[in-house]
This record gives C-alpha cells, structure tokens and sequence, in this order.
C-alpha cells in the first residue's frame, strides 16, 4: 500500500518547498513542486497524483484556475485552492470549478490536513462511497490508517473475502487489509476486472489461474463458486 501522492503547484519556492515538507511530515508523499501550468501538466502526466494544491495566481498567462479546469476535464482528481488573495472576485471565480477546499495563505499544519482529507472525501463521494474512512479514487482504494489515506491499486488486489461486517483484502505478496463494509458495497465500485463468483468472494480475473466446476484458483488460492456465479464467471471469461 503506498501514500496519497499531492502535487503542489505553486510559483513561489520556498512556500512550495514548505509546503512539501509539511505534507512529508504529515504521511502524505509529496511530489516535486511545479510552478506554472505547463510544469504541473507534465508532472501529473508522468507522476500521476491523487490530489494537487494549486495556487490561483501562477506565473505565466494561465492561472490555478485554468489548471483546475483541465484537471477536471481530463483526469479528474481532486484540488485544494492556495490563495493569498480571498477578495470576492477571487473567490466566484473559484467557485466556478466547486473546488472541495480553499486554503488562505498563511494556514496551519492542521488546516493543510483538514482540507486533503475533505477534498479527499468529497471527491469520492461524487464518484462511489464505501463508508467513512475508507474511499475510491482513480482505480484504487483508500484505506484510513493513524489518519492518513492509504492507497491500494485495484491492479495489485487478487480478491476480496466476506467476512461478516467486515472485508478481508487479499493482495500481491501475500498481504491483507481488512475494511468495514460488504461485498455489495465493493462489486458497484470496483472496475471491469473484478467479478462476483460466490455470496463470499469478489475476485480479480486479472489472477484467475484455473477454473473447474466448483472452484477456482487465484494465486494459488482455492476459492469456492457459487452456483448462481458459474454462468456469469464463465461468460466474464469469454471476454478475457
């Protein structure tokens, strides 16, 4: 499981480094900082961030803003807004792109936080919920741990087990996490990859090793099909 990777866009040096700094010390990993919207665009284009904090005012012709429009358009992750500048034409047009968090220079350690996490919420409540402390973004779980977003690839789950109340999350390297919630919960959000195969179990057909009448191998580890499941695992199979 790695860290919430936040992207900080902003013009001024020692403020961006300061702001890296404070999210490393918070658990978050923080990224290279940009500086204007041509070096964000390729940062998230090769670092692929989870969240950015983006300065309204930038150095060169296009602003924060502008930047926040094209991450919604296009990649579609959530921001927070860094402004020294809270003046009402500021703020409307902010608001124009229903950022969930806007910070005002000079903020604290502990509003930086407040306002990752909420965005962090927010965004997924737009996209699918699981519960309170655990979220999905961009293909992968967030899992809460000592108050930081933990995240989980979908790519390196092989499956998920029912375990009453709870979730049991088998992963690569023969890991486990264990969330509150249920498989109903999980089968609607997850992507294409993942498919129902007993009352118990969601699998990754990515690892799908072997198949009989009653059973199934993932990773080498036998788990049983339901009845009801056979036919829709076998025409998930087709497909692969």
């Amino acid at each position: 499981m790695s860290k919430v990777k936040i992207l900080v866009v902003e013009d001024e040096i020692i403020i961006a480094d300061n702001i890296c700094d404070t999210l490393n010390s918070l658990g978050y990993k923080a990224l290279e900082p940009a500086v204007n919207y041509t070096e964000a665009i390729e940062l998230i284009e090769n670092e692929n961030p989870d969240i950015a904090i983006l300065d309204i005012q930038l150095s060169g012709q296009k602003t924060g803003i502008d930047l926040a429009k094209k991450i919604k358009e296009d990649y579609n992750f959530p921001f927070i807004f860094l402004t020294s500048n809270a003046d009402v034409s500021t703020v409307n047009e902010a608001k124009k792109v229903i950022p969930p968090a806007y910070l005002i220079k000079p903020f604290t350690k502990e509003e930086l936080y407040t306002s990752i996490e909420i965005a962090l919420y927010s965004h997924s409540e737009k996209i699918s919920e699981i519960n309170d402390k655990n979220v999905i973004i961009k293909d992968a779980l967030f899992i809460k741990e000592k108050g930081v977003y933990n995240k989980l690839a979908f790519d390196d789950i092989l499956y998920f087990k029912s375990s009453h109340v709870y979730i049991e999350i088998f992963v690569k390297e023969k890991k486990r996490f264990i969330i509150r919630g249920s498989l109903n919960d999980i089968i609607n959000k997850v992507n294409s990859k993942f498919i129902r195969v007993h009352r118990g179990f969601i699998i990754n057909t990515e690892y799908l090793d072997q198949i009989d009448s009653t059973s199934l191998k993932i990773n080498n580890e036998i788990i049983p099909i339901g009845k009801k499941y056979r036919q829709d695992i076998l025409n998930k199979i087709n497909k692969i």
